[in-house]
Parts: C-alpha cells; sequence; structure tokens
C-alpha cells in the first residue's frame, strides 16, 4: 500500500477539491498551451517518400517543384444541348481575366479543348507550396461560381488538389461530428447498463473528455517536434474515448466491489479508494504503459503521417492513465462520502452487490464452462477458427487510397469525374528528375528526349507530348510523361517498373555524375505502398519485444509474455483477415455502404497492429491481473484462472462493447481508409474480448497450469511472500 499508485490516489481522496482543481488547471494549462504556441502543420517537405520522394526533392531546389494546380472546366449545362464554343470560350476568358488579379494565383494558362470539342478547360497554378493550396483555395472556386452564376447555359465547375483536399477535410469533419453523436450516447447508455447509476456513467465520459482536450492541447505543442499531418486531432478522439472510458470503468468497477466488501463499515471511503488504486489502478498504469510504448513504434515508420498518429496516441493514453491516478480517486471519494451519507435510507450496497455478482456469474459460469471441461478442445477449436479468419491475409492487396477512391459525396470529385473523362491523359504522369553540372544541359535534355521517343515507342501507356522544363541555373531538368490510366491501375504500374528497371537506365541514367530519380503520380502511389510494406517487419518486431517485456514486468513470468505475443499475433492476423474479406471483395458493399478497390489501405495493417497491440494489453493485464491476486492468496491455479475470469468478465465485456462503439462509428466514414481502420479495430476488439480473452487465454492456462507463472515458483516471485485472501494485492 505504499507504491506511487496508491500514494497518489490517497492523497487525492484525501483532498478532492485540492486534486479536482488540480485537474481542470492542467487541463486549461495544456489547452491554453496549445492555443499560445499553435499547432506546426506538416509541410510538403514533410511527405516525401522513397525514390518519388528524393525527386521531388531534386525538382524543388531547381524550382522546378510541383505547385497546387486548379483546372476549370466548362461544359454545357445539363439540358441546354451542344456546348456553345463561343459562349465557352468567352468564360474562359473571364476565368483567366478574373485569376489574374487574384493574389494567390501564379499563371493562367490559355483554354485547352477536349479531343470531342465538348468541353474547355482551364489551368489556374497558384503560388506557395502544393501542399498548402487547400488553405487559399476559397477565393479561386468564389471567381469561378460567379462566372457561372453569369453563364447559365454554361456547366463552369473547378477542381484539382486544392480544391479535393479542402472537400476531403470538410466531409471528414461532417463524418467525426456524425460519429461523437453516434459513439457519446451509445457509451453512456453502456456505462448506465454497467452500474446503474446516472453519476457513476457520466463520470468515465467526463473524464475522457477532458483527457481528449487536454491531449489535443499537447499534441499542439508537440507539433513543434513532430509535425501534425492532420491526423492526431482524430486520433485522439478514437483513442481517447476508448481507453479514457476503460480506465475508469476499470477503476470504477473495482472500487465498487472493494465498496460492497465494506458494506458492513469497517473500512471507509478513503480506504476502499486506496484498495482500488492498489489493484485496477496498477493495472491501468501498466495497460497505459503498455498502449503509448506500443504507439510510440509508429515513429519507426519514417513517415509524418504516422509519426502524427503515434504523437496523440501517447499523449491521450497518458493524460487519459493521469485522470485515472489522480482526479478519479478525488470523483470517488466524493461519491463515496455521498453514499455513505445515504446508505441509512436505501438498501445494504451488500445485498445488490450479491444479486449482481449472482446474475453476472451464472453468464460468465455457463460460457467458462465448457472451457473449464475440455480446455483442450476448446483451445483446439477456437485457435482453428480464428486461423482461418486469418487465412485471407495470404491474398492481401495493399496500395495507397488514390483521390480516385474518395467518396462522390464530395462535389469536387464529381468534377473531377467529369474532367477525366474529357481529358484522360490528365490521370497521371511521369516526372523524370535530373541533376547535372550546368554546362551539361543540352546533353541531359538530349537524353531526356532520347527516353521520351523509347516511351512512346515502347509504353502503350504513355500519351500526349512530353514536356521539358529546365531550371534557372541549367543543373536540374525535369521531363514530364502523361500516363491516361489510374494511378493504381497495373498498366500505369508496369509502365513505372519500364521506365525505372529499362528505359532510365539505359538513356539518362547512363550519364556519369547525374543524379536522377523518377516521380509523379504513379511513382507517389507505388512507392509508399512499398515503405510501408518494407517498415511494417520492423515496427512488428518492436511490438513483439514491448508486449513481451511489459507482460514479463508486470507478471514476472517468461511463459505469459510468450503468451501475450502468441495471442496478439492470432487477434490481429484474425482481424486483418476478416478486413481483407470484408473489403477487398463487394459483397458487403451494400452493407457497409462503399465501393471496393479491390485492396487494403497502405496505412490500415500498420495502424491496426500497433493499436491492436496496445488495447489487447488492456485486457490481458485486468484479466490475469485478477487471476494472479487470486493465485498469490493461495488459490490454486486452475481455480485462479475460473476465478479471476469471472470476477472480470463483465468489465471486460463492458469495456469492449464501448471500444467496439466508438471504432464501428468509424466504419460509418465515407472516406474508405478511415473506414477500414473503423471496421478492423472494431471486429479486432471483439475478437480480442470475446474469443482471446475468453476462450482462448483460459483454456491455455489451465492447460499450463503451474508452468504459467514459470520462472516464479507458484507465482510468488522470489522474496515475495504469499498473500492472504484477505489482504489487497498489487497486479505488478
Amino acid at each position: 500500500m505504499t507504491n506511487p499508485t496508491v500514494r497518489m490516489a490517497r492523497h487525492s481522496a484525501r483532498h478532492p477539491w485540492q486534486a479536482l482543481i488540480a485537474w481542470l488547471l492542467f487541463v486549461a494549462l495544456c489547452l491554453g498551451a496549445g492555443l499560445a504556441l499553435g499547432s506546426r502543420p506538416a509541410t510538403t517537405e514533410d511527405f516525401r517518400i522513397g525514390e518519388a520522394g528524393r525527386a521531388e526533392a531534386l525538382a524543388a531546389e531547381g524550382g522546378l517543384q510541383q505547385k497546387p494546380l486548379e483546372r476549370v472546366l466548362i461544359t454545357a449545362a445539363p439540358g441546354t444541348g451542344p456546348l456553345d464554343r463561343a459562349e465557352a470560350e468567352a468564360a474562359a476568358r473571364e476565368i483567366g481575366a478574373r485569376m489574374r488579379q487574384l493574389p494567390e494565383v501564379l499563371s493562367v494558362a490559355a483554354p485547352v479543348a477536349d479531343a470531342d470539342r465538348t468541353a474547355l478547360r482551364v489551368d489556374v497554378t497558384m503560388r506557395g507550396a502544393e501542399f498548402d493550396g487547400k488553405k487559399h483555395v476559397d477565393a479561386l472556386l468564389a471567381q469561378t461560381a460567379e462566372v457561372g452564376a453569369a453563364h447559365p447555359r454554361l456547366r463552369v465547375e473547378e477542381v484539382g488538389s486544392p480544391s479535393i483536399g479542402k472537400g476531403v477535410d470538410k466531409l471528414r469533419g461532417d463524418d467525426l461530428s456524425r460519429t461523437e453523436i453516434i459513439a457519446l450516447p451509445v457509451t453512456l447508455i453502456t456505462l448506465l447498463i454497467v452500474f446503474g447509476s446516472v453519476v457513476m456513467a457520466v463520470v468515465p465520459l467526463l473524464l475522457a473528455l477532458s483527457s481528449i482536450v487536454a491531449a489535443v492541447g499537447l499534441s499542439m505543442v508537440a507539433s513543434h517536434v513532430f509535425p501534425d499531418a492532420g491526423v492526431g486531432t482524430n486520433v485522439i478522439l478514437l483513442i481517447g474515448l476508448a481507453v479514457g472510458v476503460d480506465y475508469t470503468l476499470f477503476y470504477l468497477k473495482r472500487e465498487r466491489e472493494e465498496r460492497a466488501r465494506a458494506a458492513g463499515g469497517r473500512l471507509g471511503t478513503q480506504a476502499v479508494v486506496e484498495l482500488a488504486a492498489a489493484t485496477s489502478g496498477r493495472a491501468v498504469v501498466v495497460s497505459g504503459l503498455a498502449v503509448a510504448v506500443s504507439s510510440a513504434t509508429l515513429y519507426l515508420a519514417d513517415d509524418v503521417i504516422f509519426s502524427s498518429i503515434a504523437t496523440g496516441a501517447v499523449l491521450v493514453t497518458l493524460v487519459a492513465v493521469l485522470s485515472s491516478l489522480t482526479v478519479l480517486p478525488a470523483v470517488l471519494a466524493l461519491l463515496g462520502a455521498r453514499a455513505e451519507r445515504r446508505r441509512s435510507r436505501r438498501k445494504p450496497a451488500r445485498d445488490r452487490a450479491a444479486r449482481t455478482r449472482r446474475t453476472g456469474g451464472r453468464i460468465t459460469a455457463a460460457v467458462l464452462r465448457p472451457v473449464a471441461a475440455h480446455p483442450a478442445v476448446t483451445l483446439a477449436v477456437s485457435t482453428l477458427a480464428l486461423l482461418a479468419l486469418a487465412l485471407p491475409v495470404l491474398s492481401i492487396n495493399i496500395t495507397e487510397m488514390s483521390r480516385e477512391t474518395h467518396s462522390r459525396a464530395i462535389p469536387a470529385m464529381r468534377t473531377y469525374d467529369r474532367l477525366m473523362a474529357a481529358y484522360p491523359e490528365l490521370k497521371a504522369m511521369h516526372q523524370v528528375v535530373v541533376r547535372a553540372d550546368a554546362e551539361r544541359s543540352a546533353e541531359v535534355a538530349g537524353a531526356l528526349r532520347a527516353l521520351a521517343d523509347r516511351a512512346r515507342a515502347e509504353d502503350p501507356a504513355i500519351g500526349g507530348a512530353p514536356v521539358l522544363r529546365t531550371s534557372a541555373d541549367h543543373r536540374t531538368t525535369l521531363l514530364e510523361l502523361a500516363v491516361p490510366r489510374s494511378v493504381n491501375s497495373p498498366e500505369a504500374r508496369a509502365s513505372l517498373d519500364l521506365l525505372r528497371d529499362r528505359l532510365v537506365p539505359g538513356t539518362v541514367g547512363a550519364l556519369t555524375g547525374a543524379e536522377v530519380a523518377v516521380t509523379g503520380e504513379v511513382a507517389r502511389y507505388a512507392d509508399y505502398p512499398a515503405h510501408q510494406k518494407r517498415k511494417l517487419p520492423i515496427i512488428i518486431g518492436a511490438l513483439l519485444v514491448v508486449t513481451f517485456g511489459m507482460t514479463v514486468w508486470a507478471f514476472r513470468s517468461v511463459v505469459l509474455g510468450l503468451v501475450g505475443v502468441v495471442l496478439n499475433l492470432l487477434s490481429a492476423f484474425a482481424s486483418l483477415g476478416l478486413l481483407v474479406l470484408v473489403f477487398q471483395h463487394k459483397w458487403a458493399e451494400g452493407i457497409l455502404d462503399f465501393t471496393s478497390t479491390g485492396s487494403i489501405g497502405s496505412r490500415v495493417p500498420l495502424f491496426l497492429f500497433v493499436i491492436l497491440f496496445g488495447l489487447s494489453m488492456d485486457y490481458q493485464v485486468f484479466v490475469i491481473s485478477r487471476i494472479r491476486e487470486a493465485r498469490l492468496s493461495g488459490v490454486p491455479t486452475r481455480q485462479a484462472v475460473l476465478q479471476g475470469l469471472s470476477s472480470s468478465a463483465g468489465v471486460v465485456t463492458s469495456a469492449a462493447v464501448v471500444m467496439v462503439t466508438v471504432f464501428a462509428s468509424f466504419a460509418a466514414l465515407h472516406l474508405i481508409e478511415m473506414k477500414q481502420i473503423g471496421f478492423s479495430l472494431a471486429a479486432a476488439v471483439l475478437l480480442d474480448a470475446f474469443v482471446i480473452r475468453v476462450l482462448v487465454l483460459p483454456s491455455l492456462m489451465l492447460l499450463l497450469g503451474e508452468a504459467n507463472w514459470w520462472p516464479a515458483r507458484g507465482a510468488v516471485p522470489s522474496g515475495e511472500p504469499a498473500r492472504p485472501k484477505s489482504a489487497p494485492v498489487s497486479v505488478g
């Protein structure tokens, strides 16, 4: 009862109002610091990956980097007949004149007609970095809308990376607002069912939300070290609501159990809070550290998006743990004092708790009966079922989700479809960037022209006329080749491979002393998944080490460390297999409202493994803590396993329902990659809570018997005496 967890709880319980005020000040300080410093968003340079990123850096050094580009498409309005060429050209001139007057615009190109002469296009290049275009595109969209209103017989619309990016951000924001509307009430209802009290149900929700607010502020400060890629707040909301409610739930349930045991009046409120801190409080610390350390492995991905995800997940998890250790004991002390004052007017809590335990115990006993009677059969059947779910992983197709996969609920994407239909040569391009000495500029240009000639002759995916540009200092030269194919199509990928493997080495790549790299949309969408595939084994290896180390540290058992590693792998691959089964095929499109891309987003497997490994430790720590607690009090291992599962089943189920609600709400989003992440995490939590922890883990522990605690003797490490049943025990 002297460990830091208990000391913090003791202080908060003795000085509850001080703890509450200190927590509110902490949240306000975090948010205030974030607002004062502001957030540092990721720049174009932060997103460069692989050879494509290296080529973009070379182009930027020569001033040839990609600029934010908007295209104004002019076609006949629906129901007005063929395009009036004269009116379309007049509208194009008006667009050009208006755009040139805007400070956001760098240049306006001459109008270009499509092959069928049913459309006219005006390209508008914006100032600044490519990634920043969406911040300044509103002025351009306003001019386009005004011209369209002045020409009712024409459909004048605008699209480009800036307007699409703005549309994606708006849709994501609208979707997240809807998830909050779904997740918060369902979470509150679940907690009401668990506790039967409005006050006790609201406490976890309020603490989780306050942790989210504090973490958002801290993430803004942290963005000056790890730039925000625009996903940090989403991750904080996703993880914060799940772990924040779970940690509070674990603590509250244990406090209620201890209060029920002390209903005879032998222990006061502060003592009950300290008992909860000595047991579930320690479990929360171990679980929180496991989630934080697991999330931190994402920094190994060497990718600004995953660094942003890691920062958000680590911060919100640690803040949630801090709230459970400080302000929660204070709240429990205040609520406990209130309960003691009302106890004389109500039936004894002991009777109510006993009835609850009997009801929950019957359900748990029914589930555990086959486990206890036939552990080997239960283990074999459940493991085979999980392996069967994991089989589709063998056919996984990982791709980067291109703009073509964005929801058509975004107006800019509907314009994009019409633009691509009229100008298919704009779908994608290859860019070959060469840097050499200035005096070799003519030689480099000649080699690039030869490359363009060979590409047009040998590569059926190449279309249109090549474009050659040279920097002002003549040291950098860039060749653009149009690829009228979808960026993720086999034809586009084959074209990129041909260019990199044969055409470049045989032409400009043969120039001595020249630095050559290939980028463009096709290269970007090929290099990013390849980068993730290379990093995935490294991060999975780190996760295995973390899982093993945290389990051994928490329970002083090498065997349980190995069990944790195996079960987490089994759960992760089964979830990933289920994801492949659902999203790579078309049968679930109507159910989940999506259009299958025949692939899984490149970020999803990595995100799933890291977050699942961390969250799995929540259940593992809580369940095994109860089992080890019983074993340390002298109960035989077999009985301890069943007793630990019985006492933890209710809270694990409740926690799982909360997590599944939060994650499943993300499966309703329009953005396909977010939908895949939400679905995979919801499925993973269901499998982990209701198959791994209820069937596989107890079956395996029953079969292992005393070997579970190796190298400790009978679960009691050297120098740690067994405790009597009545004594509180630390789960660590």
